[in-house]
């Protein structure tokens, strides 16, 4: 869009990784709150891919689903079962359809995060 900073720049992946590390255990939030919270809701595909490219340890990935309260079955192998495992253990509820309840587990970032 005219006058709209771009926000997938260098970088990128960190300020994902960044807001990403302010979930706190037993929350949730989607690609797009993510993206939201970057400046830009439509660079939510963008905050998934850069979470597919995590090296690192101490990102908690896991708590990144998306807005229809599922996991994303994309990429690795077993990744999934992986995400689910680790929610479930930090008290995330799934529904037998495999939901999470976002009015109950979303996480809503500040302002300005």
């Amino acid at each position: 869009m005219a006058g709209e900073a771009r926000v997938v720049t260098g970088g990128f992946h960190q300020r994902v990784y960044d807001v990403v590390r302010s979930v706190p255990a037993g929350s949730v939030t989607t690609y797009g709150d993510v993206a939201a919270a970057l400046g830009s809701p439509r660079v939510a595909r963008h905050v998934g891919w850069a979470l597919a490219a995590l090296r690192d340890g101490d990102v908690p990935w896991h708590r990144v689903i998306n807005s229809k309260g599922r996991i994303s079955l994309r990429g690795a192998t077993g990744r999934g079962e992986l995400q689910r495992a680790r929610l479930e253990a930090e008290g995330v509820e799934f529904s037998p359809t495999g939901r999470v309840d976002l009015r109950r587990f979303r996480w809503h970032f500040e302002p300005g995060c």
